[in-house]
């Protein structure tokens, strides 16, 4: 029987290749319940933008996964002599699941299970990544297939996240370790990689992990037979990390799709939010935004703000008095041309909360914990901006983080994928280190969007403002989080007109975006460089890409 469809075969990390995707007759069905949409994207594929034609005809039938690998691009075994020859050595769990590394022997070690075999050529690779001091684990990517004859599936992974692997185990069975790092140490049985990685991460720092991105190994892949065993592991492997992190009394829940949330203590009393809402008019979409923060919100100590642009709709005004007389809401005059970064600074230094909740006009929320979610990260001293998993219109991802240097730019990650997917490697669903997050709902405390100066409004008055800001806040180590287990809608850009000023404008903010961090949008670091940079991302591979080029640890 095929994977799809049946996830209960697939590791959690995994879950994503059992949803399955429609055939060309299924999508060609679909594009055809909107011919108005249909017709201009034959006419852009029969001049010649066959790009352009693609990345529309995504926009209207939703993407999915297109990753089968080429059966002729399976690498060869490395032999033994091979892995002797380079210092490494091969360590399996024994009879009881355990892995026991002694202090003597070769000074690499690398972790393996039963159906995994080493790719040729890893060897070399491994060792030359090890010459590196500063380096005590480095994995890399796999192929994977269910029993000996089904279609390999790549498992291409991201640079280390500390928040990730909490969140998913998306590194194991195969990693390699400096002996001396690891030696003597108990990792905990079933979850053996994914408790030393984070040991390591703990003693040395978080670079001292480090992702290959090259196809280390192949083989089967277990099935789900042990998965409740594997996620208890995988549950005492982070409760250990965040005792050594000094996070003790964090409560660690598994969900049903085996993504691990961390509900991290919160200060009593809790801390005020500002909510903050630009608009002009667009009553329509204001009042469900509105009354999904008042009713569907249950952060206890929360205030509204709404920028008001300009409204003359006599419905939206005689609606911004009953929310100042019910004392729901305050409205704050922000007249003159439309200017997203300028209005958010501008109110941002009005509101009294110690957190700023950035959230347009056109969000609403879905479960009433998504703020509280949030603000837990928030409050981190480390964390910069927050965003959330964003449903469009059509139940579709409109954010799921944003990836740096794909659809000629930026896109929001799994752009048009089904609301509900796992996302590649649980993407969709973790809480996990991004490039940038969008302002149409972004969580961020007021000292540290001060601390950088807010919203470049000079610059970035519409477009790419969060972008910048996100950026902005990681070069001063502030990283930007997404948290998938917070679901709201976004009806985007529904508030807006296109125009040929409009147009300008955006071309004149690209520009920028480009001046300021062009060496930053050439590869975004948490994203694989073997996916196609020109669709929706994790969409398919990139043309080419064998996955043996020679590539450095990242």
């Amino acid at each position: 029987m095929s994977a799809e469809g049946r996830p209960d075969i697939w590791p959690d990390a995994l879950r994503f290749a059992a949803e399955p995707a429609p055939g060309r007759l299924a999508l060609a069905l679909r594009a055809l319940r909107r011919p108005s949409r249909l017709w201009p994207i034959l006419l852009t594929r029969l001049s010649g933008r066959r790009l352009r034609a693609a990345q529309r005809f995504i926009a209207l039938a939703g993407a999915y996964h297109h990753l089968q690998w080429p059966a002729g691009l399976v690498p060869a075994v490395e032999p033994a002599a091979a892995l002797a020859a380079a210092g490494i050595a091969c360590v399996a769990p024994d009879a009881a699941g355990a892995v026991r590394i002694a202090p003597d022997g070769d000074a690499i070690v690398l972790l393996s299970t039963d159906g995994q075999q080493i790719a040729a050529g890893a060897s070399a690779a491994i060792a030359a990544a090890f010459a590196d001091p500063d380096l005590h684990a480095l994995y890399g990517d796999a192929l994977y297939r269910q029993g000996t004859s089904g279609p390999w599936l790549p498992l291409l992974r991201p640079a280390f996240d500390r928040d990730y692997l909490r969140s998913v185990d998306y590194l194991g069975p195969v990693i390699a370790f400096r002996r001396s790092s690891v030696a003597d140490a108990a990792p905990i049985a079933g979850a053996d990689a994914l408790d030393l990685a984070l040991g390591v991460a703990d003693r040395f720092g978080s670079t001292a992990v480090r992702h290959l991105p090259r196809i280390l190994s192949f083989g089967s892949v277990g099935g789900g037979e042990g998965r409740q065993a594997s996620r208890l592991a995988r549950l005492e492997a982070v409760e250990r990390d965040l005792r050594r992190a000094g996070e003790g009394g964090t409560r660690v829940v598994v969900e049903e799709d085996g993504v691990i949330r961390l509900d991290r203590p919160l200060p009593e009393p809790r801390p005020l939010v500002s909510l903050i809402v630009p608009t002009r008019d667009r009553l329509d979409l204001l009042r469900p935004c509105i009354d999904s923060l008042r009713h569907r919100t249950d952060w206890p100590a929360k205030e509204i703000l709404i920028c008001d642009n300009g409204s003359r709709d006599p419905a939206t005004l005689a609606y911004f008095r009953t929310l100042e007389a019910e004392g729901a809401a305050r409205i704050i005059a922000c007249p003159g041309p439309f200017d997203f970064a300028a209005i958010n600074n501008r109110v941002a230094t009005q509101a009294r909360g110690s957190l700023l909740a950035f959230i347009n006009n056109d969000v609403e929320a879905e479960a009433p914990d998504w703020l509280e979610r949030m603000v837990r990260e928030a409050l981190r001293p480390e964390i910069g901006a927050v965003g959330a998993r964003l449903i469009d219109g059509e139940g579709r991802i409109q954010h799921g983080g944003i990836v740096l240097g794909t659809g000629g730019l930026v896109t929001h990650g799994h752009r048009h994928f089904a609301g509900a997917a796992a996302g590649y490697l649980g993407a969709l669903r973790a809480t996990r280190s991004v490039s940038a997050v969008t302002a149409a709902c972004l969580v961020i405390e007021g000292q540290k969007f001060a601390r950088v100066g807010g919203f470049d409004a000079s610059t970035f008055a519409i477009d790419f403002n969060d972008v910048d800001l996100c950026l902005r806040l990681n070069a001063i180590g502030l990283r930007t989080l997404y948290v998938g287990g917070t679901v709201l809608h976004h009806r985007e850009s529904a508030s807006r007109r296109p125009s040929p000023e409009a147009a300008a404008r955006h071309r004149r903010e690209v520009e920028a975006l480009k001046k300021r961090w062009g060496p930053l949008l050439a590869q975004d670091p948490h994203y694989h460089p073997g996916f196609d940079p020109d669709l929706s991302t994790h969409l398919r591979l990139c043309r080419g890409w064998t996955g043996q080029e020679p590539a450095a640890p990242r």
